[in-house]
């Protein structure tokens, strides 16, 4: 647990998700809640993926994925991501722009994972793209502006 409250230490040494390191929200009422546990990892600088086990709370009424939930995981997984990148302070920082192009539905079981890279930094935003994808097969993509927290005085 690092000082703002985010659980983001060692990697999981047992299990589905022995590598990742789960994200842990201290608040108990936030929507992350209704998303579920996330799953996180670096995967080579400016690079990471953030998993989500999907469930039935996550599904519109054609039985797929939601479009809400697809875009509103982008939002988290891309904090996650520049978490697992080694921008903490970042974690409090805001989203600016999120775009979503879905590319394939998504289907409630399979773990929906997002490869989070960053593409370029200013001293106030950080912009990244991601892939959505589900066993290999692509569900969406993502592009996000985020502003950077201020610096702590």
């Amino acid at each position: 647990m690092t000082s703002d409250g985010i659980a983001g230490g060692a990697p999981l040494a047992d299990g589905k998700w022995a590598g990742w390191t789960a994200w842990s929200d201290p608040h108990p009422d936030t929507f992350l809640q209704a998303m579920g546990q996330g799953y996180m990892r670096a995967v080579a600088p400016g690079r990471a993926l953030v998993a989500l086990e999907t469930r039935l709370g996550h599904r519109n009424r054609l039985d797929t994925l939601h479009g809400g939930f697809l875009a509103a995981f982008a939002d988290h997984a891309y904090f996650a991501g520049v978490w697992m990148m080694g921008h903490h302070a970042q974690v409090n920082g805001v989203t600016l722009d999120l775009t979503m192009q879905y590319l394939g539905a998504g289907k409630v079981g399979p773990d929906l994972v997002a490869e989070v890279e960053l593409l370029r930094e200013t001293g106030r935003l950080m912009f990244l793209r991601m892939l959505m994808t589900q066993n290999g097969d692509a569900v969406a993509a993502s592009t996000a502006t985020l502003r950077k927290a201020p610096a702590a005085r």
